[in-house]
Formats: structure tokens, sequence, C-alpha cells
């Protein structure tokens, strides 16, 4: 990670890979409309590219059944409030016809049955780290990367060992992973997330002003978060997922060799045998 640091442009230059929630069935009982949602989220955008001309913003759709980059401000070639303007509103049409799309994937799988399903967000969270390593290995000077996850959903426990390694690549990778919990329960993935990294996990009071949450926290640079009392997590729930059931559990059976978690003892562990 020494050469990748060696190239930075400063201290204040950041590249922030936000991933978005964009799953149905919790929009369709959410009490924030999801189109109100989304401008939160893109004059949020539109503020981290007016603090540098430099700053890099990537956003990344999480759904039910796939995810995909949405937008990305190093393609945008924006040079004044009209071409911000319409890149973010071709950000927004590509959200809407991600949105479809990943709704005629969900329905064609006919997997999910109910409305508690999870969004992609094992997959979103590989693609913000491919991307971030793109970044690093392209041989040019790069801001200081950070990952923002904008969840919903509840937690998919059948992504828990795919979510927990991109959590420690990204710790190998020195890339805090931040959390703004736009439901109304926590994760414990994305508690673990932040933690793990070093990022911010909070959980708005009032989702009305969700922009000034998303300003205030979460546009702030690495550098000056040192000099400001962000919010702190009071628990973090680190409850696993066991490789059998794919449900969370408090005390389970680890494998000595894999370590491998079963919430039943097994005389042979179906991961290494």
């Amino acid at each position: 990670m020494t050469s990748a640091h060696s190239k930075l442009y400063s201290d204040d230059v950041s590249l922030v890979v936000v991933v978005v929630d964009t799953n149905p069935f919790f929009w369709a009982g959410a009490a924030l409309p999801f189109a109100d949602f989304l401008s939160h989220v893109l004059h949020f955008v539109n503020s981290l590219l007016l603090l540098s001309n430099l700053n890099h913003v990537v956003i990344i759709a999480a759904g039910v059944s796939s995810c995909a980059y949405v937008f990305d401000s190093g393609n945008a070639g924006a040079s004044g409030a009209a071409d911000v303007a319409e890149t973010l509103g071709k950000a927004s049409r590509k959200m809407e016809e991600f949105i479809k799309q990943d709704a005629r994937e969900t329905a064609s799988n006919g997997t999910v049955a109910d409305g508690g399903a999870a969004s992609l967000f094992s997959g979103a969270l590989s693609l913000a780290l491919c991307y971030i390593q793109r970044i690093f290995r392209s041989g040019t000077r790069h801001p200081q990367p950070r990952i923002l996850c904008l969840q919903g959903s509840p937690d998919g426990p059948e992504q828990y060992v795919a979510v927990m390694n991109s959590i420690f690549s990204a710790q190998r990778s020195m890339v805090p992973i931040d959390t703004c919990i736009v439901g109304t329960q926590d994760s414990a993935f994305l508690q673990q997330a932040s933690y793990i990294t070093g990022g911010v996990y909070m959980k708005p009071q009032e989702l009305s002003g969700l922009f000034q949450y998303l300003a205030a926290v979460f546009a702030t640079d690495l550098h000056s978060r040192t000099f400001l009392r962000l919010p702190k997590t009071l628990g973090v729930d680190f409850r696993a997922s066991c490789f059998c059931h794919k449900k969370t559990i408090d005390m389970g059976y680890v494998c000595s060799v894999c370590l491998s978690i079963f919430c039943k003892y097994h005389k042979k562990c179906s991961t290494c045998g």
C-alpha cells in the first residue's frame, strides 16, 4: 500500500463510492419515498463535486438480484451548472432503468417470496473495491478512497461470507466503509464493516433531513475527520451467520481447520471435509 498512498493528490481530495439500496420491497413501505431519497443522494453527490474539482464520485445501485454502476463523475466531464444538472439527470434516469431491469430479473428468478428480501450488498461492495483497486493501479495520482453504504433493507445472512471478505479486503486496502441506515433496523454486517475499517456508522432520526445528515457527516474528507467529533456506534453486533442454514446465531460450532461456523454439531465439516 505504500506505493498506492504515495500517489495521493492531497489530504482533502476524496474518491467516494456510494452504494445505494434500491430494494423495491423495502421502498414500497418506507416512510421516505424513493424519489425523495434519490433526490437527497444526488444533491449530496453534487455537493461533493463542488467541494473540489478533483473529487471523484461513483454511484453503485444494489438491487435484489443484481448491482451495477449508474454514475461515474470521472466520465461526466461537467464544467458548469447546466452540465452538472444534466449529468445528475442522466444518473437518475439510469437508476430508473436499473430498477426496472432488476425487477425483471427478480421476477424471472422467482426466488423472492416475501417483503423481507435482502439487497445484493456483497456484490455492490465487491464492485466498489474493484473500482478502487483499478484507480490504485491506474498509474495516475488518485484521491483518498472511501465507501458510503446507504442501506434500508435487512441483512441477507446468506451473504455473510462474501460481505466479511469484502470488509477485510477494505481493511487491508485502508478503505473506510461508512454506513447510513435509512431503514427501521440496524445492520449487523455494516456495523462490523464500519467498526473494522474505521468508518462512520449512523442511523438518522429524521429522514426528511437526510441531505443535512449526509452533508454534515459523510461529506467530510478523511483528513478533516481527525478534527471533528463524528457519531460513534454505541454497540456493534458481532454475531455471525452459520454456514449450514445461513442464520444469525449467538453460539455455534467452529471448524478448527477452515473456521467455518455451524449452528449444530457436525462430525465432518461440510466446507473442508
